[in-house]
C-alpha cells in the first residue's frame, strides 16, 4: 500500500506556520494604533480611517525590500535588523511626501521555516514600526521548499500613509536659491550591497568577523546597521517649517535621488565637505578604487535625506533638526539651469 503524502512530507509544515501565527500576533499587538481592527490571523488587515481634521485626505503608498543587504544577515546569521530596514525603506518614501504612516505589512518568503530565525525578523520589523509610528496588520510568510537555498529567504514591505492634499510636499514651489539641508544617514542604509560585497568580499577577501581598523569594528557589523527612520523627523519639520522638497537618498545615491523632486528648469549644486562622511565610505572608495561620481550615484555617503527650503528658513531648520539630535548640514543649493544643460546636477 503507498504511503499516503500529507504537505508536510512535501517540506510544508501547516503546524509550525500556525504556531509562528501566534508569535506575530504579539510582536503586532505592540505596534497597535488608533484605526487597527481586529488581528493578526484574518484574510486581510483592518485599519479604519478618521480623516475629520483633514479638508482632502490623500492615501500614499510604498513597496520595497531589503536587497542584497540580506546576505549580510545571513553570513552572520543575524536576523532582528533587517526588519527595521525593510520599514525604513517604505516608510521613508511615503514620509517625503509628507504622509504620515499608518500601517504595515510584510511578506516572508523562505524555503523552510525556521521558528528563530522568522521571530528575529518579525521582530525588527516590529521595531521599525514602533520607531515610524504606523501598525503591523498583516502579512504573509511563505514556505516554499526547493525555491531558496538552506537558511536564505526574501522580505518585502507594503506601507500606506496618509496626507492632506494641500499638504503633500511635491516640489512645486521649488525656486533656484533655496537651499538643501542634509540630514545624516546611519551608514549604508540598504543601498549598493552588491558593490560592498563585492569590494569586502571579493577585493579584500574579509569575512563577516573581520575587524576592520579604520571602521573600529568588524565588517559584519557595520554592514549590518540598519537604515535611519525619518518619519518622526519629517512630521516635526512640515507641521511647523516650510518645506518645499523632501528626497529620501536610496539607489541612485545624492546624484539621482535630490533631482527628482527638482522642477525640470532647476538643477542643484552640492557643495563638497560641507558634511561628515562615515569611514565605511572613504574605505569602500579607497579599496574598490570606486570613482567620486560613481560613489555619488550609488550611495547615500552620509546623507540619509535631503530637505529643500528657502534660503530664510535654513537656519531654523538646521537648528530644529541638531536641536532635537539629528546631524544636519547646510549641503547645497537649487541653481537655475540652461536649457539643454548637459547635467542638471553640479559638484562645487
Amino acid at each position: 500500500m503507498k504511503k499516503k503524502l500529507t504537505y508536510a512530507d512535501a517540506g510544508v509544515d501547516i503546524d509550525k506556520a500556525d504556531q509562528l501565527v501566534d508569535t506575530i500576533k504579539k510582536i503586532a499587538k505592540k505596534t497597535r494604533r488608533t484605526g487597527v481592527m481586529g488581528e493578526i490571523g484574518g484574510f486581510g488587515g483592518l485599519f479604519s480611517l478618521n480623516t475629520n481634521s483633514m479638508k482632502s485626505p490623500v492615501l500614499v503608498s510604498s513597496t520595497d525590500g531589503v536587497g542584497t543587504k540580506l546576505k549580510i544577515a545571513f553570513l552572520m546569521d543575524r536576523h532582528d535588523t533587517v526588519g527595521i530596514d525593510l520599514v525604513a525603506m517604505c516608510v521613508n518614501d511615503i514620509a517625503v511626501q509628507g504622509a504620515r504612516p499608518l500601517f504595515f505589512l510584510d511578506y516572508l518568503a523562505t524555503g523552510k521555516l525556521k521558528t528563530g530565525t522568522v521571530t528575529q525578523i518579525v521582530k525588527g520589523v516590529g521595531e521599525g514600526c514602533l520607531q515610524a509610528k504606523c501598525a503591523l496588520i498583516g502579512g504573509e510568510t511563505a514556505e516554499m521548499p526547493g525555491f531558496y537555498r538552506d537558511n536564505e529567504y526574501d522580505l518585502a514591505g507594503f506601507a500606506v500613509g496618509i496626507v492632506d492634499n494641500s499638504k503633500i510636499v511635491d516640489g512645486s514651489e521649488i525656486r533656484p536659491g533655496q537651499q538643501l539641508i542634509g540630514i545624516a544617514s546611519s551608514g549604508l542604509h540598504s543601498n549598493g550591497y552588491s558593490l560592498v560585497r563585492k569590494i569586502c568580499f571579493e577585493v579584500l577577501g574579509l569575512e563577516v568577523d573581520s575587524h576592520v581598523s579604520e571602521l573600529g569594528k568588524t565588517i559584519g557589523e557595520e554592514l549590518i546597521t540598519p537604515t535611519r527612520i525619518y518619519s518622526e523627523t519629517i512630521q516635526s519639520l512640515v507641521r511647523d517649517l516650510p518645506i518645499q522638497g523632501l528626497a529620501h537618498i536610496t539607489g541612485g545615491g545624492i546624484m539621482d535621488n535630490i533631482i527628482r523632486v527638482i522642477p525640470q528648469a532647476c538643477g542643484i549644486a552640492i557643495k563638497k565637505g560641507s558634511w561628515e562622511i562615515p569611514p565605511i565610505f572613504p574605505f569602500l572608495q579607497q579599496a574598490g578604487n570606486v570613482e567620486d561620481k560613481e560613489m555619488m550615484r550609488t550611495f547615500n555617503n552620509g546623507i540619509g535625506l535631503v530637505a529643500v527650503v528657502p534660503e530664510e528658513s535654513a537656519q531654523e531648520v538646521l537648528n530644529r533638526l541638531n536641536g532635537s539630535g539629528e546631524k544636519a548640514w547646510a549641503i547645497g543649493e537649487v541653481t537655475k539651469t540652461r536649457k539643454n544643460a548637459r547635467s542638471r546636477v553640479k559638484m562645487v
